[in-house]
């Protein structure tokens, strides 16, 4: 499972932007553990996957 740091880290973005896409229904499928937001890799990945931009 990935916290949302990792995630952060991984996309290269602050954590800020993680928990933004959280509470906005975008980024990967989070899951809430108590008081904490994780992902399983998978998701990230299959996230990353749909966002990827075709240039002519």
């Amino acid at each position: 499972m990935a916290t949302a740091q990792d995630i952060a880290d991984y996309c290269v973005v602050p954590l800020a932007t993680v928990y933004q896409w959280s509470s906005r229904g975008g980024g990967p499928r989070m899951i809430r553990v108590g008081r904490h937001l994780r992902a399983r890799w998978d998701d990230v990945d299959a996230w990353l996957d749909e966002q990827i931009v075709k240039v002519a």
